[in-house]
């Protein structure tokens, strides 16, 4: 006998009605529902390979990865000068999308810098996450930037991209990346060859213990052709 023999057809009916009523009908038995933020320490992965990108290539440039107070979680801090304001809004909007920022758009600042001279800049930072402690853990050693170890994993077209947007600079027809605050800058001219095949070298940048990485010319070309689908219009004079 099946067991469709032994069901009621009244009590079939009966609880199908109760079971669809529920289904649509919420039920608060006397509680007002509340919509409460969730705290960094709740936030956890996995994150797809984009958001991951984004990060890695800002922090070869100027972002920083902030550990924030009883080890709740990290956040990314993002800055630019005024003049690169329409870059940080294209950071903005792509972390947004992604979920991983509020969607307020940042607005221009005032800040003092050296020798009293006042700044403009345009700032925002992520949501914190406790599933980006592993981010600040790779990349900051007693608080100190450094190059993480398995950075060749993470070096996207896209964290190229970015990286060259936020300190990339034309020279002549080559181009130069600003990693005066990285002693390891081997590390990034093997990566650079072994994950694009592009060609680079070390320069000092006229100070103690810094260098940048100037790519060959002869590797434009090649890198033209990588990262300029994720470089915005206003950034592209930097590789033409």
């Amino acid at each position: 006998m099946s067991l469709w023999g032994l069901i009621k057809p009244q009590m079939y009916e009966s609880n199908l009605i109760l079971n669809l009523s529920l289904s649509i009908t919420p039920i608060y038995f006397g509680i007002t529902p509340k919509i409460i933020r969730l705290k960094g320490i709740y936030r956890i992965g996995p994150h797809n390979k984009d958001i991951i990108s984004i990060i890695f290539g800002t922090l070869l440039g100027d972002a920083h990865a902030e550990k924030r107070s009883n080890g709740v979680g990290t956040r990314i801090n993002l800055y630019q000068e005024a003049i690169h304001v329409k870059y940080l809004l294209h950071l903005h909007n792509l972390i947004s999308k992604l979920g991983y920022c509020n969607t307020k758009i940042p607005v221009i600042t005032t800040r003092l810098g050296s020798k009293g001279k006042i700044r403009k800049v345009i700032r925002f930072s992520t949501w914190t996450y406790t599933s980006f402690n592993w981010i600040h853990e790779l990349w900051y050693d007693k608080n100190i930037k450094r190059l993480p170890e398995c950075l060749s994993e993470y070096l996207t077209p896209l964290a190229l991209a970015i990286w060259i947007m936020d300190d990339g600079a034309k020279v002549g027809n080559s181009l130069k990346l600003s990693t005066n605050s990285f002693k390891e800058c081997v590390i990034l001219v093997n990566i650079l060859n072994e994950n694009f095949d592009i060609k680079a070298s070390i320069h000092s940048a006229g100070k103690k213990d810094q260098y940048l990485v100037y790519i060959f010319k002869e590797s434009i070309d090649n890198l033209k052709n990588i990262v300029f689908p994720y470089i915005i219009p206003e950034m592209k004079y930097k590789l033409n």
